[in-house]
């Protein structure tokens, strides 16, 4: 378990090529991983009789080498060839020579063999060269290019190899064959868990058991995965039923490897952790004193730009010059690192190291001529030998450097026109360049983006100038502190400096100061140091309207903005925005997260915010800005909506939109929006709360991207906006406002497993929109209560409800809403005994859904009609239509309902006595349920999984996913309690 296996070998086939006479033809193909069967080119050959393929596969798996009729005879026959073996020999070698090409299958020395093949022509030689491919990937420690080889590797099986080939041969064949796959099967698994993917390989690994019980490497593996994945109860019962096992079975005890793994499990080794690969320390190059400023003692991390940097300055020698350009944002480090990686590299540059402060984010940045007079007169040029001009003192200061190794830095460079006259010409030298604004205009220039620290690092250069024992003892303030400096060098330096100097002070106590973020930049000052200085820098230096958008772009909570968004905030169409956002970026105002996509360092965006506040002189300006976002917001959402669910009433009972949003012409682009852009949209509702004017839109923002939560993707994040709305909404004494917050709520905590709470706002809900007379929140409500009793096993109230709420629908005329109250109420039929009147209802739903277009939802009823064709005994029906559920939820990104129609495919596999399936599929939903759908949905699962458990024989396992179960029913309260109760004692079989 300490290192990754090494890819299993097996004899290899030689490469044989065609010759050269059939180049033109199609080439010819084969299989043995499956099938034995021939092709030329995509057109399939025919093979013959079982006894003519046995003695083409034996021919293919002698790669190359002759076989002599005596061999091919034992091959085919063993001790029980016929009467007329060799004649019957040569008539399947006859056949098959007029099937494959001329030269193919030769006859010699009494034997046969096939030659001239083209190279891949056989799967098992695609096989060994793919294995040997990532053997290599691997030696080389890219694991995740193994994995992904090894897969293809094994994808070429096309279930048993040699499959239907009669003969001894054959069948020794098959054996090895099926044993080299296991191997590479374990190797890919064991890769799998090396690079972190435990929870993922569980289901697999769960199937692969069943179907191997005996091979324990397969349960060392599944032992791993279940305890890298937090169960280790589970890890331990898999150890309980292999001893089990191999003592029935063998008469023997578990291999040492499986017993030292078991041991290693119950003391928590934590060897057994989840392995993470260190980065490689950069070589320390020898140092030598020169124009260089003095390198920081507290220099941290950085350690992949140091590397980085240091390599293409070490690449000079031989090269006419290496120039590297490093940019970011005020306070980033981009002085400290060049400093350091120059005092790292002098060694390599014997002949000096020549420095100076370009002074480009001043009002007055240096002259090139300038700076060559002072280059010149540090490499001896005498003052009267320094001519005046800018372009002869460039061509001087090439001339002296000409056969020198020398090492240039220039600090806080302006722009590339600054820099490219002190760019040294010749070979040997190199140049460091630090600027705000990235230099793509700067030739040849090797470019690097500088980045906040990571939290590691950050964390470590403050501890370095506070002290070990101070932070040690407040660590997570620390962290807190951190966090607050945006992991930005610059301002952990100076909040670490004031806490340094004021020893009464605690690391919690300069952590409450940076958590007011209206005081953060003020605190941030120590001395001549300061955040917002360094800001006021870059923001000083812009255009009017570079300045405008600057200021109204930082307003925007959320970790991003696409250009669409802030075309919005800006009121500019997108060509105009862009051309505005790219400037930023160049000044490193503003991060260019992805194409398309932009946003602030958390320092900036409080600098941003606090020159809105100073400088915004048209009134109202902000707060237009934020509204046009908002709208732009819903717009797009509504769209989204009403392209996902077509015919839903929704978006006719939504607040109207003054500023347009994006349109779609497909769902797929319309629901990659939706997530991309989920957190900055949720940010855009919380943020949106406490204005009486924008609360309505940002509830119904919520609302209209109830996926967000629905789906799993983003349930917390929507929950707590949905709690700030329902809070907003209370203040201002508005019941229409105040249903719709709590109706998203309400779905948030149906969807979270959280049904009383979610029952008492479905109630309040129906209270607050009879009393505003807004329908649709009503009818939404009763539907939700509805599904809530039949959790809870209420039933008669259940069927109250829906019944209610299939009425108050048709009455608004809302086909959609009657289809899910329907397929909700063949739930309770179904609960109750009713399966005909069950299976009815779904199907009447899923008509609906159907005759809408509305796939999405519509895959919702094909889940409840499987349902209760599943307890009809209706099986292959049930699971075509649960299948056909799991891929449109899979394809919209349905994370919760993929998860619950995974553990219904294993009730499914339970009744019809697939064990092995069943706990494949559940252990699946498992992973895909992981933090989404609630405690309660997790017990369920746990207790089918119990269920395909037992019915493998694993019982040990079975009983702790039972326990858990248990514990989940009792500590909710619910009735399921006494069902797994029952089943614990004593342990059932089935």
């Amino acid at each position: 378990m300490d290192g990754v296996p090494q890819v299993p070998e097996v004899p290899r086939v030689p490469e044989q090529r065609r010759p050269d006479s059939f180049a033109g033809s199609a080439a010819l193909r084969f299989s043995v991983l499956g099938p034995v069967r021939a092709w030329r080119g995509e057109e399939p050959l025919a093979t013959g009789s079982p006894q003519q393929r046995a003695l083409l596969a034996a021919l293919l798996l002698r790669e190359g080498r002759t076989a002599t009729a005596g061999e091919l005879i034992d091959a085919l026959w063993a001790d029980e060839p016929p009467s007329q073996a060799l004649a019957a020999l040569r008539t399947y070698a006859s056949r098959l020579r007029k099937v494959l090409d001329p030269g193919v299958l030769v006859s010699e020395s009494g034997g046969y063999a096939i030659r001239a093949l083209g190279e891949g022509a056989l799967d098992l030689a695609v096989a060994q060269e793919l294995a040997a491919g990532a053997e290599k990937a691997k030696n080389a420690g890219n694991l995740c290019h193994a994995r992904e080889i090894l897969g293809r590797a094994l994808a070429l099986w096309d279930g048993e190899a040699l499959a239907g080939v009669p003969g001894p041969y054959a069948e020794a064949q098959r054996v090895r064959l099926e044993e080299w796959r296991l191997q590479l099967l374990e190797s890919r698994l064991d890769m799998d868990l090396e690079q972190g993917c435990h929870a993922e390989a569980v289901s697999e690994l769960t199937a692969l058991t069943a179907a191997h019980p005996l091979r324990e490497r397969l349960r060392e593996l599944l032992m791993l995965a279940l305890y890298r994945s937090g169960r280790q109860a589970e890890a331990l019962a898999v150890y309980a039923d292999t001893r089990r096992l191999l003592a029935d079975e063998l008469g023997v005890d578990p291999r040492p490897g499986l017993s030292e793994l078991q041991q290693r499990i119950l003391q928590a080794d934590p060897g057994l952790a989840e392995p993470s690969a260190p980065h490689a320390e950069p070589v320390t190059a020898p140092v030598r004193p020169a124009q260089l400023p003095a390198t920081v003692p507290d220099f941290t991390g950085r350690a992949s730009f140091v590397a980085e940097l240091g390599e293409v300055l070490a690449s000079a020698e031989g090269r006419v010059m290496a120039v590297s350009a490093l940019a970011g944002i005020g306070g980033v480090g981009k002085t400290t690192l060049a400093v350091h990686v120059a005092h790292r590299a002098r060694g390599g540059f014997p002949d000096g190291q020549l420095y100076a402060n370009l002074q480009g984010e001043g009002a007055r940045a240096a002259e090139p001529e300038t700076v060559l007079g002072s280059f010149l007169r540090a490499l001896g040029t005498p003052d009267s030998a320094i001519p005046d001009s800018l372009e002869e003192r460039a061509a001087l200061y090439r001339s002296v450097l000409d056969g020198r190794r020398v090492l240039v830095l220039l600090d806080n460079a302006r722009d590339a026109a600054q820099v490219r006259p002190l760019l040294p010409g010749t070979e040997g030298c190199a140049t460091l360049v630090t600027s705000r604004v990235r230099m793509v205009d700067l030739a040849g220039a090797h470019l690097v983006d500088l980045d906040v620290m990571s939290p590691d690092e950050a964390l470590s250069l403050f501890t370095k100038i506070v002290g070990e024992e101070r932070v040690a003892s407040e660590r997570e303030a620390a962290l807190d502190v951190v966090a607050a400096c945006g992991f930005l060098p610059l301002a952990i330096r100076i909040a670490a400096s004031r806490l340094a100097a004021r020893r009464t002070w605690t690391v919690s106590v300069l952590a409450a100061k940076l958590a007011d973020e209206r005081r953060r930049l003020d605190e941030l000052q120590a001395g001549d140091l300061a955040v917002k200085a360094t800001f006021e820098l870059g923001y000083g230096q812009l255009e009017p309207s570079q300045a405008r958008a600057f200021r109204l772009l930082g307003l925007a909570d959320g970790p991003d903005i696409s250009l669409a968004a802030a075309a919005a905030v800006l009121n500019l169409p997108p060509d105009d925005t862009e051309d505005l956002l790219e400037c930023l970026v160049d000044t490193s105002l503003l991060e260019s997260a992805a194409p398309g996509r932009y946003r602030f360092h958390d320092l900036v965006r409080l600098y941003a915010r606090a020159c809105a506040e100073r400088d915004e002189w048209l009134p109202g300006e902000r707060e237009a800005a934020l509204s046009r976002l908002l709208d732009f917001y819903l717009a797009t959402a509504a769209g989204v909506y009403a392209i996902e669910r077509p015919g839903d009433r929704l978006v006719d009972h939504l607040a109207a939109s003054e500023y347009p949003g994006l349109t779609f012409a497909e769902r797929h682009a319309a629901r990659d929006w939706l997530y991309t852009e989920a957190n900055c949209l949720l940010a855009c509702a919380r943020q949106s709360a406490a204005g009486a004017g924008t609360l309505r839109r940002a509830i119904d923002l919520l609302w209209a991207a109830l996926d967000l939560s629905e789906s799993g993707a983003n349930p917390r994040e929507y929950e707590a906006t949905a709690e700030a709305l329902l809070q907003s909404a209370r203040r201002i004494d508005a019941p229409q406002v105040e249903a719709r917050a709590l109706m998203t709520l309400a779905h948030a905590h149906v969807d979270g497993g959280r049904f009383d709470k979610a029952d008492q706002e479905a109630e309040q809900v129906i209270r607050l929109a009879r009393e505003a007379d807004d329908l649709l929140p009503a009818g939404w409500a009763r539907n939700a209560r509805g599904i809530i009793a039949l959790y809870q096993s209420r039933n008669a109230d259940g069927e109250e409800h829906l019944s209610r709420a299939i009425e108050h629908f048709r009455t608004l005329g809302d086909r959609p809403g009657e289809a899910s109250a329907l397929c909700n109420l063949s739930r309770i039929h179904l609960a109750t005994g009713r399966t005909r009147s069950a299976v009815a209802l779904a199907q009447q739903g899923m008509e609906i859904y159907d005759a809408m277009g509305n796939s999405m939802r519509g895959a919702n009823g094909r889940y409840a009609l499987g349902m209760a064709l599943t307890q009809s005994g209706q099986l292959a029906s049930a699971t075509d239509r649960l299948v056909e559920a799991l891929e449109v939820f899979r394809e919209s990104r349905q994370r919760l309902w993929e998860g619950m129609a995974l553990f219904r495919l294993a009730e499914v596999d339970i009744a019809a006595r697939r064990f092995a399936q069943a706990a494949a599929n559940a252990e699946m939903a498992l992973t895909v349920l992981r933090g989404i759908g609630g405690e309660w949905r997790r017990g369920n699962v746990l207790t089918v999984l119990g269920h395909a458990l037992t019915g493998i024989a694993q019982l040990d396992r079975a009983q702790v996913c039972w326990r858990e179960a248990l514990r989940i029913y009792e500590d909710m309260g619910s009735p399921e309690a006494s069902d797994v109760r029952a089943l614990l004692s004593p342990v059932q079989t089935v």
